[in-house]
């Protein structure tokens, strides 16, 4: 995982500088490269010359590119001085895209990526429907992290909790994470039974085998639902065991524009304690 890209906000509130500094410290402890993209607005206003005559509507609209424009910069100034100070500098990035397409956008840039990496600040920020599309969209795996109440560890990676139910998108993440849990200092490979028919007990003995065969070292564990959901099994888990990064496939499929989440895929994404690295 040499080549990370970090997806930087910019309206309406900009990504803060503490996500950027936990992105540029986690691209160290990976041994990673790291580019920054950020991404201008821009603002379609329909004509309607009555609307312009009332409220002035396009001068508003001209006014709030220039904010975001102004927090591009911002944000890649200090995401330059902060990555070339931990040597990890790599390409800083700005674009410009319609305010609802930022997430597409993002994604089609990721697809040259190791790893995308997208902050949410704040639950109702608009960067959770950016992680969904650079998830889903991307084809490549995602690290959404919150840098107040999910942050990313500084000093290395201790405890790495892969859940594993046996999908097909279970064992894509787990391919695309093989070099950071090779970094981990434990790995808990985690299946939660009697939730659903596939997760079967025994299933981690078998991850456990592969997962030695690329030199990581993994204990196999399981934990009854107990009629919880599974996000919820996953989150206690993780508090439980200090857990400094979550691997889980995402579950979903597109419905005109908006995504048909799994129910452990939306649970996380809405408040996750722990930073959740994602594949579909």
């Amino acid at each position: 995982m040499k080549d990370i890209l970090l997806q930087v906000d910019s309206y309406p509130d900009p990504t803060p500088r503490e996500a950027i500094e936990q992105a540029v410290n986690f691209a160290a402890v990976a041994g990673a490269t790291l580019s920054a993209l950020s991404v201008e607005i821009d603002i379609r206003v329909p004509a309607n010359r009555i609307a312009d005559l009332l409220i002035n509507l396009s001068r508003q609209a001209e006014e709030e590119e220039k904010k975001s424009r102004r927090a591009c910069e911002a944000a890649l100034a200090s995401f330059t001085e902060l990555a070339g100070a931990r040597n990890v500098l790599g390409q800083a990035l700005a674009g410009r895209a319609e305010m609802y397409l930022i997430g597409e956008y993002v994604a089609e840039r990721a697809r040259t990526r190791d790893l995308c990496m997208v902050p949410i600040a704040e639950r109702l920020d608009g960067q959770r429907s950016v992680a969904e599309d650079v998830v889903f969209g991307s084809g490549r795996p995602t690290l959404v992290f919150r840098p107040a109440g999910a942050p990313l560890p500084e000093q290395g990676l201790g405890t790495v909790v892969l859940a594993w139910d046996g999908s097909r998108s279970a064992a894509r993440v787990m391919a695309d994470a093989l070099p950071l849990l090779a970094k981990a200092r434990e790995v808990r490979v985690l299946t939660v039974v009697n939730e659903k028919p596939e997760a079967r007990s025994g299933l981690g003995a078998d991850v456990v085998r592969h997962l030695q065969a690329h030199g990581v070292t993994a204990l196999a564990e399981e934990v009854d639902a107990a009629r919880q959901s599974i996000g919820k099994v996953l989150e206690v888990y993780a508090s439980q065991h200090g857990a400094d990064l979550l691997v889980m496939g995402a579950y979903g499929r597109s419905r005109v524009r908006e995504f048909i989440l799994g129910g452990a895929t939306e649970y996380m994404l809405n408040d996750s304690k722990v930073p959740l690295l994602l594949s579909h």
